[in-house]
């Protein structure tokens, strides 16, 4: 063992004193230190730079980075404030973003979460509408020849617009005076504000399931470009582009201009110039009726001026010569009309009683009791034939049943026993053609016509060539 000097034991505690004490952090617990230390510093704060990488999560979250010449920062903006942007983030685009600086646990990573944003150098509803706008350009809902033509005469017209105001008046005041028999059905809507997109679209909706209407318009005054939003949005220009009906857009002044008015089968400067272009075709017409009236009147009194003018010219007696005669002529042209009709009547009904004997003789030709008779009589001589064809069938068959049986018989082994032979069979059946087949002692029956005898062989005698050779021809 190394012994040590008190002395520099002593000065070892010292030191040990004197150093501080190593704390050891978890990863987590300094990140989330830093995370309360800058969310404290940074509550709210605007920063300014360009959109870079943006990328829009299947959440909705929106993730960018902003970004100048010297840094750049990630930014986060979740789905519920990416939803009241007024505008669509893109990569180059210079913004302000407001927010607080945090921490993402999971990287280590600073980062802002934006709760707005805006553009530099252009207003939010600008951009979202020029944004909007080269989109569905892009689609081809501005296309011409998608656009439907507006009916001459239309029966109905269906406004959605704000029932209180001055809009509907005028538009009102215009169709009374100019066509006082089209029909306007109102769909009172809001035509402002976060709700109106939404009910301007299920107007347009509802208008196109009913047969009141043949055109919609929309209709709205003048007013700022936040107060004109809900007719820049998405939602309303696409339930423009599905309408079945013509739609008629009339928003704002004639220097606004809207999405809608893009979409839309035809744009009005007003609401009333929308009312004057719907009943144009009508006011013409009432206009060439009221044209024509007034022609016909200055026709009708001058025709009257020379009516008189050549009834005082003419003489009492030759005036009543003339009736006379017309009198006369008419009433001649009456009788020979009557004459007319009369033979007219006299041969139809000849042609007529002529039609009808034809009927009744191809009536009595088809009658139906003649053609049961003939049936019933074809029937008699048919059952007749058939119980000849009977008769004759049995007669042959019988005949050759008899012959049948003649020859049966004939052939039979019995017919022989008649003539005097006899069926020799030995004791257990066989029967026996040859003496070969017994031996002496064994017991044999004999087959007759009328019956049969038992015996037992005694002897066996066999015939010699010639015996049997007789026998053969016996």
């Amino acid at each position: 063992m190394i012994s040590r000097d008190p002395s520099e034991r002593q000065l070892d505690l010292s030191f040990a004193e004197e150093m501080p004490v190593r704390r050891i952090w978890p990863v987590r617990e300094l990140v989330e230190e830093m995370r309360d230390l800058v969310e404290r510093q940074f509550p709210d704060v605007w920063v300014e730079g360009e959109v870079s990488n943006l990328r829009i999560a299947p959440s909705g979250h929106l993730y960018f980075t902003l970004k100048d010449a010297d840094a750049q920062l990630p930014v986060v903006i979740f789905r519920r404030q990416a939803m009241l942007l007024r505008f669509n983030p893109e990569d180059g685009l210079h913004v302000l973003a407001r927010g607080k600086v945090s921490v993402y646990g999971q990287r280590g990573q600073l980062q802002l979460v934006a709760e707005a944003l805006e553009p530099v150098g252009a207003g939010s509803l600008q951009l979202a509408f020029e944004q909007l706008k080269e989109r569905l350009k892009g689609e081809g809902l501005f296309d011409a020849d998608r656009k439907q033509a507006l009916p001459t005469f239309p029966r109905g017209v269906g406004i959605i617009t704000s029932p209180a105001g001055a809009v509907i008046q005028d538009f009102l005041n215009i169709v009374s005076r100019r066509h006082s028999g089209l029909n306007v059905l109102l769909f009172p809507v809001t035509v402002q504000g976060d709700s109106a997109p939404a009910e301007i679209e299920a107007a347009i909706s509802a208008l196109n399931t009913t047969a009141l209407v043949d055109v919609i318009v929309i209709a709205r005054g003048g007013g700022s470009l936040e107060d004109l939003a809900p007719f820049n949005s998405e939602r309303v220009a696409r339930a423009i582009s599905a309408s079945k009906l013509p739609v008629v857009s009339a928003i704002g002044h004639e220097t606004d201009f809207t999405i809608a008015d893009f979409v839309a089968d035809l744009r009005a400067p007003t609401p009333s110039a929308a009312a004057e272009l719907i009943t144009e075709a009508q006011h013409k017409v009432a206009e060439r009726v009221i044209l024509i009236a007034q022609r016909l009147e200055r026709a009708t009194r001058y025709q009257l001026l020379h009516a008189r003018e050549h009834f005082q010219s003419v003489h009492p007696e030759s005036t009543e010569w003339r009736m006379t005669a017309l009198l006369n002529r008419l009433s001649q042209r009456l009788d020979d009309c009557t004459f007319r009709i009369e033979a007219a009547l006299a041969q139809s009904v000849h042609d007529g009683e002529g039609r009808l004997a034809r009927l009744v003789q191809a009536l009595m030709h088809h009658d139906p009791g003649r053609q049961i008779s003939a049936a019933r009589e074809r029937l008699s001589s048919g059952r007749i034939h058939l119980d000849r064809a009977i008769e004759n069938s049995l007669r042959t068959t019988t005949t050759r049943l008899h012959s049948l049986a003649a020859q049966l018989h004939a052939l039979s082994p019995l017919a022989v026993l008649d003539r005097g032979y006899a069926l020799v069979q030995s004791s257990d059946g066989i029967l026996i053609r040859s003496i070969a087949q017994v031996d002496k002692g064994e017991l044999i029956s004999a087959r007759f016509s009328d019956g049969s005898i038992a015996s037992r062989v005694e002897e066996k005698l066999a015939l010699n060539h010639t015996e049997r050779r007789k026998t053969r021809k016996t």
